[in-house]
């Protein structure tokens, strides 16, 4: 679950190590200058001594190092490592690369062709294309292989590569080389990218009258698509409601206190406290649906969607059905910043606050039992799609919504 802050001041010691100058360090943290000498305090000169190793690892390296040292790669890995240094798997240093990925995961949109890919085989495999997207309107289909981009060879261990090359700006041209399934020989497809908005949020209805709702992740725009979900339903008459969050790992924290909002009616939804104790508490309206609901959950719900599922079960407003969840309770603030002289912005991902039910537990390696313990057959749990007479977990939420009507 996270935070943004878009002006934040971070870690000045950190900033100015990795600039890899003891020189540029003393003139930003003097007390006095005297000609080419420097008077600094004792602070200063603790904290210069407490990463004396950094720079001792960084001249060896120097000297004795086989090839030629790329020093701007030295100094990233140097920040990197810092920041794993307080060993917290959450708590990491991005790159403009990684800010730039993790930005467009969060905010749901980016300009592109619209494709989700993966390697695979040392292939590059079209997962599926995104609904209404350039690559769906050229034809490009699910299990094609991507040999190419703008005449460049690319493969599985490419992927990153091939990624930023179908991304660019909005109405330019891409031409990616595509070997469809069944054939022999790879064709030219060519491509106006466009601005992609990626939907985290999809509806049906199932059984009698139930509606159901799956949310994949909590981005920018998910509340909304949530509403708007959900009055499509209440217009289709819907007696019940089923809300799928398994294998949703989370994402922003106003997105699913928003949801839980229209939910549970008034109540805590979700309250944090940070290292210096201050606590602050999230709460809803009295304002909620007026249906029987179930929410689907498993061992990959987790952060923001069970900061949900966590206020729901707690408040009684509907049960949890499936397996137990995650079990991640603590919450990251986004801190980005650019040095003198980057032209892009990298970014600390660091852990500022642990989260507390509306009952007062902390779900950090614990996770939350359902109310309804249901576990799909081996066979099934890696399908990425199930039907309805696959799914059990599906239909015991919708048996449980159901005796709710009775």
């Amino acid at each position: 679950m996270m935070i943004k802050k878009k002006n934040a001041v971070i870690f000045l010691v950190v900033a100015l190590i990795v600039t890899n100058s003891i020189t540029f360090f003393l003139t930003n943290k003097i007390d006095l200058s005297m000609g080419n000498k420097y008077i600094i305090t004792k602070h200063t000169y603790d904290e210069i001594t407490q990463f004396s190793k950094m720079f001792a690892v960084k001249d060896m390296l120097e000297k004795n190092y086989v090839s030629k040292i790329n020093e701007s790669k030295l100094a990233e890995g140097a920040v990197r490592g810092l920041a794993s240094g307080v060993g917290d798997p959450y708590t990491v240093y991005w790159d403009p690369k990684d800010f730039q990925a993790n930005t467009i995961t969060t905010e749901g949109e980016y300009a592109g062709v619209g494709l989700v890919v993966e390697a695979k085989d040392d292939n590059i495999l079209i997962v599926s294309t995104i609904e209404g997207s350039p690559a769906e309107k050229a034809g490009i289909k699910s299990g094609d292989l991507i040999i190419g981009i703008d005449n460049k060879a690319v493969s599985g261990d490419s992927l990153d590569d091939a990624v930023s090359l179908m991304r660019g700006k909005a109405g330019t041209p891409v031409k990616i080389t595509i070997l469809k399934q069944g054939q022999s020989q790879p064709s030219d497809i060519n491509i106006v990218r466009a601005n992609i908005v990626m939907k985290s949020v999809s509806d049906k209805t199932v059984g009698n009258d139930i509606g159901y709702i799956k949310i994949t992740a909590f981005q920018k725009n998910t509340a909304q698509e949530f509403i708007d979900s959900l009055k499509d339903l209440q217009n289709k008459n819907i007696k019940g409601l089923v809300i799928d969050l398994r294998n949703n790992g989370g994402g922003l924290l106003d997105q699913c206190t928003e949801i839980a909002d229209a939910l549970i009616g008034k109540s805590t939804i979700v309250y944090t406290i940070d290292n210096k104790g201050k606590k602050d508490v999230i709460t809803s309206d009295k304002n909620k649906i007026n249906v029987p609901y179930a929410i689907l959950v498993n061992g990959y719900t987790a952060s923001a969607s069970e900061v949900v599922s966590g206020a729901v079960k707690d408040t009684h407003s509907g049960v949890l059905v499936g397996t137990k969840t995650f079990g991640k309770g603590i919450v990251q603030t986004i801190l980005p910043f650019k040095m003198p002289g980057e032209k892009q912005e990298s970014a600390l991902k660091v852990t500022t606050a642990k989260y507390y039910t509306p009952s007062g537990v902390c779900i950090q390696g614990i996770g939350i039992q359902p109310n309804y313990t249901v576990d799909l057959p081996d066979n099934l749990k890696q399908k990425p799609e199930l039907t309805l007479q696959e799914d059990v977990q599906l239909q015991k939420a919708m048996s449980v919504v159901e005796s709710e009507l009775k």
